[in-house]
């Protein structure tokens, strides 16, 4: 469906080269000569990467329908990784080219939300928050404090953290999956 640039919003999804972007900002301007105009900074679905574009009134501008499925992570076989589609339970395989970073933080049975366009999916998104155990780090010692500074720790699905001194082999933690960092210690 094609749009106006007064129907250009935040938080839409258009199509600009037969990519899918998401419009992360928008400006419209309206010249003393001229007609108006909008600079929009988008960013691309699948590739996270940003752009900065000016639209015009000429410009065609696709609005883009994105479908959002829970789903639940079950195996990986090679460098595909298979889902269970939670609402009618078929199954579902993406790459590892398709998953990007977050097969760091993907941990058996795990919810995730899927974005499809045109039946594919496009973007997996993991939870905001796990519950990781610490599989290898140096020892801790006695007198260590969080103040104190951090060391390199695996976690349970492979990926590698910053954790305090304190923390040792077999701890629970829990890891910010949006950039890979250490929020705190968990009883379990």
């Amino acid at each position: 469906m094609a749009l106006s640039i007064n129907e250009v919003k935040t938080g839409m999804a258009i199509l600009v080269s037969n990519e899918v972007y998401i419009v992360t900002e928008v400006q419209h301007v309206k010249p003393g000569k001229g007609s108006a105009f909008i600079r929009a900074k988008l960013k691309n679905l699948k590739t996270d990467l940003n752009l900065d574009r000016t639209l015009r009134s000429a410009d065609k501008i696709d609005d883009v329908f994105l479908d959002e499925k829970k789903m639940q992570y079950l195996y990986r076989e090679g460098d595909t990784f298979h889902f269970m589609d939670q609402t009618n339970f078929e199954e579902n395989s993406i790459s590892q080219s398709q998953m990007g970073d977050v097969v760091n933080f993907l941990q058996d049975n795990m919810d995730i939300t899927a974005v499809y366009y045109k039946s594919q999916i496009q973007k997996v998104y993991l939870p905001n928050f796990i519950t990781a155990q610490i599989a290898a780090t140096e020892p801790g010692f006695k007198g260590d404090s969080s103040r104190s500074g951090t060391k390199p720790a695996t976690i349970d699905t492979g990926a590698q953290v910053q954790v305090p001194l304190f923390i040792d082999k077999g701890d629970w933690v829990k890891i910010d999956t949006r950039n890979g960092q250490y929020v705190e210690r968990v009883q379990k």
